[in-house]
């Protein structure tokens, strides 16, 4: 029986192009629809985990650190013990500084761009998605990412350079997917922090479409900047929880709804094929 979870990587190595920010609202809109997710913070810095209100590392049993080392170690847990349940409707395996430097210690370990999928595996029957917010960088982490995930999503800011290094990142994943990940898929690329009144953003994102979107998908759905972003994190919530009816949560919903019908298609593709 084919699982039915599709995991799903923000990932760009650019920081501040909204990966944070898109994990959180596509997780929770899409809980918002009935959905079973659980978004995962992949990143040292553990921004995400903090904008939900876990500041500390007391507050959780474990983080996504202990998890890596645990299977590696091959110690016997159950990884549910793990994972936050919180009031959004989403779960939550949290990061924190604790993560940083861990890459060194797994270059040494045997089948070490396979730790994350292996922990997975163990725990995404229990979820339709699992969203991971992947670090700003092309390492060790990334590449468990990648190999752990169905498909990626690409945030790219509609700012000056926004596409500097992405195609080390297109390089990065097509890599992954000829010597490790061969299903792994690019769902698309998201413009975000668009901002309507000026005519620069309205050429970058029409710059990423023309020069990308023959050979990848650009998602319909633009993501504007929005300050309540930024006071949801000092309040703890999702940015959808604390300002619902913002342009950018009303963006996020259509984003959900762009990414559900992907994988309507591809279902309804397979059932053509094999009819």
């Amino acid at each position: 029986m084919e699982n039915k979870c599709k995991v799903i990587a923000i990932a760009n190595q650019k920081g501040g192009v909204g990966k944070t920010v898109t994990s959180v609202c596509l997780g929770v809109c899409l809980a918002q629809d009935n959905k079973k997710v659980l978004i995962v913070d992949f990143d040292p810095q553990g921004s995400l985990t903090k904008g939900l209100g876990y500041r500390s590392p007391d507050s959780y049993q474990q983080s996504i650190k202990d998890l890596l080392f645990n299977e590696i170690n091959e110690v016997d847990v159950d990884y549910r013990d793990s994972i936050i349940h919180t009031n959004e409707k989403f779960d939550l395996l949290p990061s924190n500084i604790s993560l940083s430097g861990a890459d060194i210690q797994l270059s040494s370990v045997m089948s070490r761009e396979t730790v994350f999928k292996r922990v997975l595996d163990k725990i995404k029957d229990d979820y339709d998605y699992i969203l991971i917010d992947s670090n700003p960088a092309l390492n060790l982490f990334t590449i468990n990412g990648l190999v752990a995930a169905d498909s990626i999503i690409i945030p790219v800011q509609a700012e000056p350079y926004a596409t500097d290094g992405l195609n080390d990142l297109l390089h990065t994943i097509a890599t992954a997917k000829k010597q490790i990940n061969p299903n792994l898929k690019i769902d698309g690329i998201l413009i975000t922090m668009t901002d309507a009144r000026t005519n620069l953003s309205k050429h970058i994102a029409n710059e990423v479409r023309e020069n990308y979107g023959k050979f990848i998908r650009v998602f319909k759905t633009e993501i504007p900047r929005a300050i309540k972003t930024s006071e949801a994190a000092l309040s703890g919530q999702s940015p959808i929880q604390y300002a619902p009816n913002a342009e950018s949560s009303l963006a996020y919903r259509r984003l959900a709804k762009e990414v559900e019908q992907i994988g309507k298609n591809i279902t309804k593709t397979r059932h053509e094929f094999t009819r």
